[in-house]
């Protein structure tokens, strides 16, 4: 058990990543029903400015500030990663999506490849095609999970170091990431359940030609939705970085494939569904990758589970495509005539 609870604790977080970036997928395909295939190298656009953020702060891998210089770091690293990738995604609607709007759907999927590939090398342009340290200013401490006792959870204590085998360990980079991601989350359910903007964007995505008529601008809650729902990826990109130490121009196709099997899973329209997708594929991935080798141990996988872990969600995706369509959240809904 004591195991089990140390990888569920490491997919939790790995999932908090896909739930975020899942949201922006679930968020376009419910508003215009459109697969953004360009949203998960968004994702990595936004770890490398929330390191180009710290490089203009002067922040270097020696640096260490406390206090509110920490503070003040790290939020204007997040916002300007959520700022920049919110630009971003609103100039990739404007440019390659809104003129092919009323287009066959092939056209704006192939527009989608497109853009994702483009960025894909705009990274590589960036930062070469090896890989970049993202600074690890955030203090690291571990937390005794298990057994629970005062002087091992508060404040962080040496006991967790001295019992790995018998301890569940959380890590303050861990605590931080979930912290953020569901604080992320939260708003985004706040916005699109109680504000103004949040009827629109379901008035769009139920009925586009009744909510115009009805006085919605639906060009402007399509861009605010790219808006957000790249702001995430941007917000996700960071808490990567936070999380590994590193990012890399590809790691945009790798979660952001990942991310849109977790939407799917969840049910792809329903925000919800999102982030239980994320979260359970995080955790899936994390046991999966647990499983020993057959080879060392005499059970398990050949080569280890880390090495079947999207056989293993590609599999679980098609049985839920197979038995549930509309996914773990979603709902079928008879189509328009």
């Amino acid at each position: 058990m004591i195991h089990f609870f140390q990888v569920l604790t490491i997919g939790l977080v790995a999932g908090a990543i896909y739930a975020l970036i899942a949201l922006g997928y679930t968020m376009v395909y419910g508003i215009i029903e459109l697969i953004n295939f360009a949203h998960g190298d968004i994702f990595m656009i936004g770890s490398m400015l929330a390191i180009a953020a710290l490089t203009l702060m002067g922040v270097t891998g020696s640096s260490h500030p406390t206090g509110l210089a920490l503070a003040g770091l790290l939020i204007v690293s997040c916002l300007f990663a959520m700022l920049g990738c919110a630009v971003l995604g609103v100039l990739i609607e404007r440019i390659a999506y809104r003129p092919l709007r009323n287009a066959p759907r092939l056209a704006p999927l192939i527009s989608a490849i497109g853009v994702s590939l483009i960025l894909e090398d705009i990274g590589k342009l960036w930062n070469g095609i090896n890989f970049v340290r993202f600074p690890q200013i955030f203090p690291r401490y571990d937390y005794c999970l298990w057994p629970i006792s005062l002087d091992s959870v508060f404040p962080p204590h040496v006991t967790c170091l001295a019992r790995p085998a018998d301890t569940v360990i959380i890590t303050s980079n861990n605590l931080l990431d979930i912290i953020m991601a569901v604080v992320l989350m939260i708003a985004l359910q706040w916005l699109v359940s109680r504000t103004k903007m949040g009827r629109a964007m379901r008035a769009v995505a139920q009925d586009r030609e009744a909510a115009a008529l009805m006085g919605v601008n639906v060009d402007r809650v399509i861009s605010m939705t790219f808006f957000i729902g790249a702001a995430l990826a941007g917000a996700a990109g960071f808490i990567y970085g936070l999380q590994y130490g590193n990012t890399i121009y590809s790691i945009g196709f790798d979660y952001g494939l990942v991310a849109f099997i977790a939407a799917v899973l969840g049910g792809i329209g329903n925000i919800r569904g999102a982030m239980l997708g994320g979260l359970f594929i995080g955790v899936i991935e994390a046991m999966t990758s647990f499983i020993p080798d057959s080879n060392v141990y005499g059970f398990g996988l050949p080569h280890g589970g880390g090495a079947w872990t999207r056989a293993v969600i590609f599999a679980i995706l098609i049985l839920i495509l197979v038995f549930r369509p509309s996914g773990l959240l979603g709902q079928q809904t008879p189509e328009k005539v």
